[in-house]
């Protein structure tokens, strides 16, 4: 398993890998769909595994392996549909493929709503620790992919959306905009952002629970006003 050993900018961060290790092993067999307990229980159980420097480089890998784990399966998808797949950029690949290309936010051995959305709850409320033990560049980059892929996959492949990918992109949008404030530096916006924060489209959220539409949620305002604060 690769763990990020850097540093970076200030000065070396000491770690454990064996430690590192342990927490991923306990973050993709302990928890998942074959338990009874309620996603966002078991993410919030995976965040207070995931405290601490150590618990910072596990999210990051948690991000890294999910997004190239989505990213696989979209040039599989493209590739038989006989398109090409911009990893910076998934809106364009889905206005042409529609509701042909399936999300790849599911069927990966983590899952969006439970490992990925502890991770980047992890990443976002220890934001300063994230720059100062990781090269942030990266980690923010996965953020916006799976930001991208979530919301890209409402709007083109009609991908239904519940309270748990609401909720999941809402946590992506604040993580990325709390990792920019740290960096200082960051780098600009990526085009799928910045076409998305052009939209003033709500979507109708509902809650699997009840079976019901409970509410609407505006994804490019949300964008406007945290990214561009």
């Amino acid at each position: 398993m690769r763990f990020l050993r850097l540093g970076l900018r200030k000065r070396r961060v000491q770690h454990d890998p064996a430690l590192q290790q342990q927490l991923l092993q306990d973050v993709q067999q302990r928890f998942g769909t074959h338990l009874t307990t309620r996603y966002a229980d078991q993410a919030a159980e995976i965040r207070e595994l995931l405290d601490g420097d150590d618990g910072v480089l596990v999210a990051g890998e948690i991000l890294r392996e999910f997004a190239e784990g989505a990213h696989s399966s979209v040039v599989l998808q493209a590739a038989d549909l006989g398109l090409v797949a911009d990893r910076t950029n998934y809106r364009t690949l889905w206005k042409n493929a529609g509701k042909r290309l399936r999300s790849p936010l599911f069927g990966q051995p983590l899952h969006p709503y439970i490992q990925v959305s502890a991770a980047v709850t992890a990443v976002g409320a220890q934001a300063r620790q994230t720059v100062r033990v990781t090269d942030p560049e990266p980690v923010l980059a996965h953020v916006f992919e799976l930001l991208d892929l979530t919301v890209a996959g409402w709007q083109y492949g009609r991908v239904l959306v519940d309270v748990n990918g609401a909720e999941l992109a809402a946590g992506l949008i604040t993580t990325a905009t709390v990792l920019r404030n740290e960096m200082g530096d960051p780098p600009p916006l990526p085009p799928p952002v910045r076409e998305q924060m052009r939209s003033n489209a709500s979507v109708d959220v509902l809650d699997p629970a009840i079976s019901r539409f409970v509410g609407q949620w505006n994804p490019g305002k949300q964008m406007r006003e945290s990214l561009l604060a």
